[in-house]
């Protein structure tokens, strides 16, 4: 008979029982504790997880009544509330057996015990507890998801030269199982690239986790990722997975890596290594299963040649690299972007269909585009909201060069496009000393579409 997986504690005041239990049963059970002094059961709760322990009901200080154990009991109880517990009793406290069940216990054993029946009880209720275990590490598992659930992501858009050899790596690298980094600015759509790749993928009817390692602080790193166990910390009120967890058997995407710490680093390092998380507050390994993909606008081999990111890290996490072109380096791709966008927000704020002239499709694509498809993206939005036609204009995105250099960085943040688009307008023509000609050149606008803006904003 093939051993169990399980670390099981036996405590009984009797020495001749744990001597007899612990001889019989090493023989099918991994590992075997034995404790005579139950005052112990806390500090050796705190430094082994045991999956089961056998306690006795009675003690030598109250040998009769049951009550030492029921103390006992609770104490385990309070400290994991997901703890097997079998009690061990006489023939004559059946029922003192039977309430502790109705306690909180998992079963009960008689003695003097068959080998048969010990062995029986203790396979029966080891069953029982990895089915709890398995039950609330779905349910911690389940309440990561909900707080990052996958939403719907469009397929990949663009039929440029540079986005064709993107997608081509994408359809090779997806299939397998190796690691990607996926390099590129702000906005170049790393996150789209790697939902698509978990889309593509042998895993893609299991979780994607996203986790922006930019906006984890270094005191919640940890927590976070590798989870913890209830009272690890203050605010630990349950136990709870970590993002490794909850992406088992999927793909877990970490986003802007670079900006990890060099103790950090050591620590995902380990994680990734070893295939196995640690949750704060516990010593028991969780083994794991998940497709690593990562990304950052940093320069990572920069970074290694001057001592901030480690080289053994960096090897880890890129066995394909997948680097994204800017927005300027796909021009080609900016006009069907654009109608992708304009059809998303004409239905959003269910305004009629827009459309754009020749004129605006070359003026986007002359643009520089510093945030690239997010810029994009809020630009086409801006101007669905505050165009007068149905066909934009390039002064309906506000992307004069000259203009992007005013100093937009001291207008208050809290104002609406209205107030932007007023403030903008009255600096460009305080520049030109109220010459409307030379104001509405550099706006992109009409000189007759800046008077009606000039009458509307009363300037």
């Amino acid at each position: 008979m093939e051993k169990m997986n399980a670390k099981i504690l036996i405590v009984d005041d009797d020495a001749d029982v744990l001597l007899a239990a612990r001889l019989f049963l090493r023989q099918h059970i991994d590992i075997v504790h034995t404790e005579k002094n139950p005052a112990n059961i806390p500090e050796l709760m705190k430094s082994e997880n045991y999956d089961l322990i056998l306690l006795d009901m009675n003690f030598s200080r109250d040998a009769t009544s049951g009550k030492e154990g029921f103390h006992w009991m609770n104490k385990i109880l309070e400290t994991d509330p997901a703890a097997a517990v079998i009690l061990i009793t006489g023939y004559g406290d059946i029922e003192l057996a039977v309430q502790g069940i109705k306690e909180g216990a998992s079963n009960f054993l008689l003695k003097p015990w068959e080998n048969k029946k010990l062995l029986a009880t203790i396979s029966a209720t080891l069953q029982v507890r990895h089915s709890k275990v398995e039950l609330e590490d779905l349910r911690g598992r389940q309440k990561v998801l909900l707080a990052d659930q996958d939403h719907a992501y469009n397929n990949i858009i663009g039929n440029s030269q540079p986005m064709m050899k993107v997608i081509g790596t994408v359809n090779k690298v997806a299939k397998t199982d190796a690691n990607i980094l996926i390099l590129g600015e702000n906005g170049t759509g790393k996150e789209v690239i790697a939902r698509a790749i978990h889309r593509a993928s042998a895993r893609s009817g299991e979780a994607f986790i996203n986790v922006d390692l930019g906006a984890i602080t270094e005191s919640l790193f940890e927590s976070e990722l590798f989870g913890y166990k209830k009272g690890a910390f203050t605010d630990a009120k349950e136990d709870r997975a970590g993002r490794f967890e909850a992406a088992h058997k999927g793909t877990i995407f970490l986003d802007e890596i670079g900006n990890l710490t060099q103790s950090l680093q050591s620590k995902l390092l380990s994680v990734l290594q070893n295939r196995k998380v640690v949750r704060l507050g516990s010593n028991k390994e969780i083994p794991i299963d998940v497709r690593l993909v990562c990304a950052t606008n940093m320069p990572l081999y920069q970074m290694v040649n001057e001592g901030k990111f480690r080289q053994d890290l960096l090897y880890r996490i890129n066995t394909v690299e997948i680097k994204l072109p800017s927005l300027r380096e796909r021009a080609d791709d900016i006009e069907v972007l654009v109608e992708h966008f304009l059809d998303q927000y004409c239905k959003k704020y269910k305004l009629p269909k827009k459309r754009l002239n020749a004129s605006t499709i070359k003026r986007l694509q002359m643009h520089h585009w510093p945030g690239n498809i997010r810029e994009l993206q809020h630009s086409v939005e801006r101007a669905v909201i505050m165009s007068e036609g149905t066909v934009l204009e390039p002064f309906d995105f506000f992307l004069n060069e000259t203009t992007e250099n005013i100093e937009v960085e001291k207008l208050p943040t809290n104002m609406n496009l209205e107030e932007t688009e007023k403030i903008l307008i009255r600096k460009v023509v305080d520049k030109y000393g109220g010459n409307i000609s030379r104001a509405a050149k550099e706006l992109g606008l009409t000189r007759a579409s800046l008077y009606r803006r000039l009458e509307k904003h009363d300037l």
